[in-house]
């Protein structure tokens, strides 16, 4: 992803890699196999994956961004 299309700021990363890691702590105490495990363990990939980009297809559906202004 270029910066152009970069959506997700720093504070909202850091707050998407808490929230990943909770959700997989959460999937392995559940139990990775049940329904629960298997969507906590989705979420928590997804948090991650938009984090790592800085990408977020739903900002850009909603047309948000929590990125700063470059000027």
């Amino acid at each position: 992803v270029t910066p152009m299309n970069a959506n997700v700021g720093s504070t909202d990363k850091i707050v998407r890699v808490v929230l990943a890691l909770a959700a997989f702590v959460f999937a392995f105490v559940t139990g990775i196999g049940s329904a629960l495990g298997i969507v906590l363990l989705v979420v928590g990939v997804v948090l991650a994956a938009t984090a790592v980009t800085g990408f977020c297809p739903i900002y850009r559906v909603l047309g948000m961004s929590t990125c700063p202004v470059r000027r």
